[in-house]
């Protein structure tokens, strides 16, 4: 669903759970984030959340891999590590077996290279595949990461390139270089994990991870929720080999333009910025990566920290006072 419809929804749901009636419930529908969060004890807070699709490539082990990695995303981008996951399947009734086999190890063996244990699920008849995982995961109640609590001065950093979403939209199209799919792949396929325990070692102000919403809607939650202005450097923004070519060719998925009605009259961009590349920049993502502000003062070592485990990341923008976005 399109970020309008689904908030005209939930907006009917959330009167039947006011936040007063349940104190321990740290995250829910009150101010939605990446997933939910409920205090077990002083020492535990249990995190829930879950996700499926239909599939974005070609390849049943790959599709399940991706679907997984998106799922357990949300874990980390509350902060946590994942504990559990149970598969959510919806397979057409003649899906060869081995296919469905293979989309499922794929999802398992992303559950095991997270750490967490794989213990069930539920599986129905579609017309269409569907896989996903519904993931429980764990963190210290005083270390729950949010959309909210980015402030002004801070830096604004990104762990992924952008541009799958695009690139697997050409690819549907017989439209993508073989290049570029297999490195969109193997982005979707890597987990936040390592990432997320970096950002609770040094310690951040405001965290989510890049999916459906694009970068922008998402930067714009987390931008509202916190009472400030995100301030982007567009040629610092990391792209994916072949996302700009697409994009000028126009090869661009419905969510993109469903993100772009819901966000764009949030958003000031520099004239330079040509419309493909606007609309390139609220375009969804499938296992993105994550996106997070922290102090200014602690930006280098957050740099250095990922440059010595050899992860990729990005600083694309600043945090200043005002409010929506704004791309230079």
């Amino acid at each position: 669903m399109g970020p309008d419809a689904l908030a005209q929804v939930l907006r009917e749901i959330k009167k039947y759970f006011p936040a007063q009636q349940h104190p321990e419930l740290l995250v829910g529908l009150d101010v939605s984030d990446d997933a939910a969060v409920y205090k077990i004890n002083e020492e535990i807070a249990v995190i829930q959340t879950i996700d499926f699709f239909t599939p974005v490539v070609d390849d049943p082990y790959d599709y399940g891999a991706i679907a997984a990695a998106n799922a357990m995303s949300d874990v980390y981008a509350m902060g946590g590590e994942v504990v559990l996951a149970l598969n959510v399947c919806g397979f057409p009734k003649d899906l060869p077996k081995e296919i469905i086999a293979d989309i499922l190890r794929g999802g398992a063996e992303k559950v095991v290279e997270a750490g967490g244990v794989l213990v069930g699920g539920h599986t129905v008849d579609d017309k269409e595949p569907k896989y996903g995982l519904s993931v429980m995961g764990r963190v210290h109640p005083d270390k729950v990461l949010t959309k909210g609590g980015a402030k002004p001065g801070d830096a604004l950093l990104l762990t992924k390139p952008l541009g799958v979403g695009i690139i697997t939209t050409a690819a549907k199209g017989d439209a993508a270089e073989t290049d570029h799919i297999k490195a969109a792949i193997e982005s979707m396929k890597h987990l936040n994990k390592d990432a997320a325990q970096i950002i609770q070692k040094i310690g951040v102000n405001a965290c989510t991870d890049v999916t459906g919403f694009a970068l922008l809607g998402h930067a714009y939650e987390m931008a509202e929720r916190s009472g400030v202005q995100f301030r982007f450097s567009y040629e610092s923004i990391p792209f994916h080999d072949g996302a700009r070519k697409y994009a000028e060719e126009r090869l661009f998925p419905g969510g993109a333009c469903k993100n772009q009605d819901c966000f764009e009259k949030s958003v000031t961009f520099s004239s330079s910025i040509s419309k493909e590349m606007r609309t390139l920049l609220f375009t969804p993502e499938t296992s993105g990566g994550l996106l997070f502000a922290v102090d200014a003062d602690k930006c280098e070592e957050m740099l250095s920290e990922f440059k010595s485990k050899n992860l990729p990341v990005w600083h694309i923008a600043k945090v200043r006072q005002g409010e929506g976005i704004v791309v230079d």
